[in-house]
Parts: structure tokens; C-alpha cells; sequence
């Protein structure tokens, strides 16, 4: 399989993951042309992806949906509700490529697709976890805490992206709302670096993992501050860098961590 952030953050994101036979999107929160540009950049076309997922249907992750869809016929996946909330955003879209996810499972060619629920402010939000014969890539971002449904879905993983949001300190002593700051701590909002590294710690078992950092506030946190943080908690836990997992941060504006695996 292979994985890649083509971007992560909270000005857009989309991620790209590939099997012998399918290629999918998870979101597409840019613009149509910079999904296709970075798809270019790790030498792969847009008119190849089979199938795009959507997590939830705030624009920083359905922006480019529609567009692609209309442009490369590329199918649409995404629950019910979603599909509800997102509709009159992303466009016209045809019959065939409005894909609801029953049952939480779906199937394009070679990668079993399992969904699992998430705690955010949006309608039904979703993780996913792409599976290709004894491979597994799981996305858990847009988090309010990493619920016991997280925990199980990506614990056996071999490559996961998982939100690192926030610096607390930055957040409460920054310039949003008070209304925004509590929405992003309450349950329903974001996972900080500091629970990002606890999160890591109970998923830590037998099995190295490929952990990457994603997800962060562009006003709240910066990728040494969060990496740092996370390590911190790792080393308190005797968790060991190489030994037990590897761990990278995603780029917010350019693709970054293309694993073969």
C-alpha cells in the first residue's frame, strides 16, 4: 500500500492512499486544483481515483469534493447525514457518484474501507480504516477525545494519521472567540498535543506503528511544538522512538509523508 498527506491542517486537507489496484482520496478540503497538483507532484492522476471519502462536511474537508467529481466522474462516499449536510456546498453531483455508507463497510477493488464514528461538531463525523490484504492506514483527525470506537479501529494499524490540533496554553491564551476556545476543548472539538501523545501511548502495543502528526491549528500550534509535546509524553511512558513507532509531522500546504508499505 501506499499512504501520503497531500495536506493536513485546518486550512484544508486530503489524503491519498493506494493499493495495487484502487486509488482513494480521504477528503478533498482545496481547491479541485490543488488536489490535482498535488497528486502530480507524487506522480499519480487525478483521473485515477476511484473513489473519494468524506470524514465530515466542513469545508476544510469537502471544498474540492464536488469539483473532482464532476471533472473525473469519481464516485462520493460519505454517511448519510453527511451526505445531508455537505449537499448544498459541494454541487450538483450525478446519481451515480452519491454513494452512501451503510453498515460502516465499503469495498473499492482491492481496499476494504471500515468507518468509525468520531466525537466532533458536525452531523455523524467519521474515521476511516483502509485495509488491503494484512496492510491497514487509519485517518483520525477532527477528534473532541479519543474515544474507546478510536482507539479500537486504529490500534492494529500500520500507518496512522492522528490529530495533534492545539497547544492548550497557545489556545486559551490566543486570539479566537471564547466561544471558539471552547468549542475546540470541549468534546466535540480537537485533540491537543498533549492527548494526542496520551492517545498514542494506549495504542501502543506489539505491533511499530507509523504515526503521523496532522491536523494543526494554524494559529494555535506549530509542528516542533507539537512534536515536542508528543515526544515528551512518549518518553514519561518509556513508548521508544524506532522501537515501539516512528513518528513525523504532516505538511499543511505541500504533500509530505509518502510511505510504501
Amino acid at each position: 500500500m501506499i499512504f501520503c498527506s497531500l495536506y493536513s491542517g485546518s486550512s484544508g486537507n486530503s489524503l491519498f492512499v493506494s493499493s495495487d489496484n484502487a486509488k482513494v482520496l480521504v477528503d478533498a478540503g482545496l481547491s479541485g486544483k490543488h488536489i490535482e497538483n498535488a497528486l502530480l507532484n507524487i506522480g499519480h492522476n487525478t483521473k485515477d481515483i476511484d473513489a473519494i471519502f468524506v470524514t465530515h462536511e466542513h469545508i476544510d474537508h469537502t471544498k474540492g469534493v464536488g469539483v473532482l467529481s464532476r471533472k473525473y466522474d469519481i464516485p462520493i462516499y460519505a454517511n448519510a447525514p453527511t451526505w445531508q449536510a455537505m449537499s448544498a456546498t459541494i454541487g450538483k453531483i450525478k446519481e451515480h457518484n452519491i454513494k452512501i455508507i451503510e453498515n460502516n463497510y465499503v469495498n473499492i477493488k482491492d481496499i476494504d474501507v471500515l468507518s468509525y464514528k468520531i466525537s466532533h461538531d458536525a452531523v455523524a463525523p467519521s474515521g476511516y480504516a483502509l485495509q488491503n490484504k494484512n496492510k491497514k492506514v487509519c485517518i483520525a483527525t477532527d477528534l473532541g477525545f479519543f474515544s474507546d470506537d478510536v482507539n479500537n479501529s486504529i490500534k492494529d494499524a500500520d500507518v496512522i494519521l492522528l490529530e495533534s490540533n492545539h497547544d492548550v496554553e497557545m489556545l486559551k491564551f490566543g486570539p479566537y472567540p471564547y466561544k471558539l476556545k471552547r468549542r475546540i476543548l470541549s468534546d466535540i472539538g480537537h485533540l491537543s498535543n498533549e492527548d494526542c501523545g496520551k492517545a498514542i501511548v494506549n495504542i501502543t502495543n506489539d505491533k511499530f506503528k507509523k504515526i503521523i502528526l496532522g491536523h494543526l491549528s494554524k494559529t494555535n500550534n506549530y509542528p516542533e511544538l507539537a512534536y515536542q509535546t508528543v515526544l515528551n509524553v512518549l518518553n514519561s511512558a518509556n513508548v521508544k522512538l524506532d522501537k515501539d513507532l516512528s513518528l513525523s509531522m504532516a505538511k499543511r500546504d505541500i504533500p509530505s509523508n509518502y510511505i510504501e508499505f
